[in-house]
């Protein structure tokens, strides 16, 4: 795996690599409060046969702020910014959270380019004003720090949280050292996003997946996007929160490869 840095649409994107270059491009989007080292255990399972990226949204880990104001929009023409100086003209998709929300507005703004999607514990639409409001007034004034142990319940399962501290403590640190420009930038994204009706008109296939426990995400709301998109497919993993590529990455790898596998993919 090599680390790399793209000039994107005013800022740069931090972006890593692995796997054979002229395979099959399978494109991971991480969530709020994070960045892509969350996929490292996935993307062991498939750099032998994909071209596989990950990066990091503006506003997170090592890639640049920016001057303009956030939107999906934005966040979209990003991935397909980097997509096009890494010269990749189709993409699988895998978008977590706020990530998934970029895979779908990817989707509608250059269908042509993406070959299959898979949605993990995220929706067309996420939360609502009054409470991407309250909490982008939190972090304005306090930061994210105050927030990280009540964030970090919604985003791990309690068997995780309790078996697992360390890690625990160490994706709390990774959430609390975010950029509070970054953080709360995206949640104004997620706050005026709303791709409900573009859902109803993607054509590709598209898995979606949610933890059992994501209080981020509930499976409900999971459900029902998956009842929205034509044809897609709905997995529930038991016992996992909001971020199963931490908790459970091997199954969530299997889960992903038998999607590849049974819609002809590679």
């Amino acid at each position: 795996m090599s680390l790399y840095v793209a000039p994107i649409n005013g800022t740069h994107i931090h972006y890593t690599q692995s796997g054979p270059k002229d395979g099959p491009a399978l494109v991971f989007s991480n969530s709020l409060g994070t960045d892509q080292r969350i996929w490292d255990d996935v993307v062991v399972a498939f750099s032998d046969r994909f071209n596989v990226i990950t990066y990091d949204k503006r506003g997170h880990g090592l890639s640049g702020i920016g001057t303009v104001e956030y939107n999906i929009d934005l966040h979209a023409n990003d991935l397909i910014g980097l997509l096009d100086y890494l010269g990749v003209d189709d993409v699988i998709l895998c978008g977590l959270s706020v990530g998934g929300l970029i895979a779908q507005k990817v989707a509608s703004l250059v269908p042509d380019r993406v070959r299959a999607m898979i949605l993990c514990d995220t929706a067309p639409k996420l939360g609502d004003a009054d409470g991407w409001n309250t909490r982008i007034d939190a972090i304005k004034k306090d930061g994210i720090e105050p927030l990280g142990d009540a964030i970090i319940e919604r985003w791990l399962s309690p068997i995780y949280r309790a078996e697992r501290p360390l890690e625990t403590a160490m994706y709390r640190d990774m959430l609390v050292r975010t950029t509070v420009d970054g953080y709360v930038g995206t949640c104004v994204a997620l706050r005026d996003g709303d791709l409900r009706d573009a859902a109803t008109k993607i054509a590709v296939p598209v898995l979606c997946i949610c933890g059992s426990d994501d209080l981020a995400t509930p499976p409900d709301v999971v459900r029902a996007m998956a009842g929205m998109i034509p044809g897609a497919t709905f997995e529930l993993i038991d016992g996992v929160g909001h971020l199963p590529c931490l908790e459970t990455p091997e199954l969530l790898s299997r889960l992903i490869d038998r999607f590849i596998k049974e819609n002809n993919l590679v």
